[in-house]
């Protein structure tokens, strides 16, 4: 389990691929391999990744991971050259306090950097997810404004979503700017997402819900919920509106 409050920026500095994956060694990460171990899952953009080889000292502080094929189709990762930094986080502690959000660090897909603007000395972002497909369906119902959505590892709060071009934006503040990568990243460049989770479990619950026995109970309530927010709107009609029965009023 991860917070998404990036503790260090280090460097791609060897990269190794074949069929089977891609060998990645990242250098001047001293600060964080303080208390590391082989074994140890590190945060790297956003991709939960376990080290297999690292020393304390040597290239400022190295780790090495190892890519499978999977994670290479969904992560940036690939795209990664030498000398590329990258946000590392460790996996959070138990005596830390929680200041970011609930983050797996299993990304969920890529989105694109469409565009950006300064606003003061803020920067905003938008992004574009790609077309849903059967495999990977679309991640916007779980991206909504004021929610969480981690972008490159990185916890962040949603600005803006516009469901029709598949975009949403984020602000970062200078801080922020200064600790992550993606104020460096070049508009036509991928990010890692990660949508909030607990989205995705009350989404499995309701729908469960729904098709179990209280089913018919969840329907009503459903129904209800949305032809009231209908009626307010001046959509629907009151009068076309179900009584608590189920019955035409």
């Amino acid at each position: 389990m991860f917070t998404g409050l990036i503790e260090h920026l280090g460097t791609v500095s060897v990269i190794h691929r074949d069929d089977g994956g891609c060998a990645l060694t990242i250098s001047q990460s001293a600060p964080i391999l303080v208390d590391c171990h082989i074994g140890d899952s590190i945060a790297v953009n956003g991709a939960c990744l376990t080290v297999v080889e690292f020393d304390v000292e040597r290239d400022g502080g190295y780790f090495k991971i190892w890519l499978a094929n999977e994670t290479l189709s969904r992560t940036d990762l690939g795209d990664r050259k030498v000398g590329d930094q990258v946000n590392l986080e460790r996996a959070m502690g138990a005596h830390v306090r929680f200041g970011g959000h609930f983050v797996q660090a299993h990304v969920d897909i890529t989105a694109t950097i469409l565009k950006r603007a300064l606003d003061g000395d803020s920067l905003r972002l938008w992004f574009q997810l790609p077309e849903p497909t059967a495999e990977r369906p679309s991640l916007l119902p779980y991206i909504i404004p004021k929610g969480y959505v981690t972008i490159d590892g990185a916890s962040l709060t949603v600005t803006s979503v516009d469901d029709a071009q598949r975009m949403f934006g984020v602000m970062l503040i200078q801080h922020t700017q200064q600790k992550i990568t993606l104020a460096k990243k070049a508009n036509g460049e991928r990010v890692n997402i990660e949508v909030d989770m607990v989205g995705k479990y009350v989404e499995k619950s309701v729908l469960a819900a729904l098709e179990g026995g209280g089913g018919e109970a969840m329907r009503t309530f459903v129904q209800r919920i949305v032809e009231e927010t209908l009626v307010n709107k001046g959509i629907l009609p009151s009068a076309l509106a179900s009584n608590d029965s189920g019955n035409a009023q």
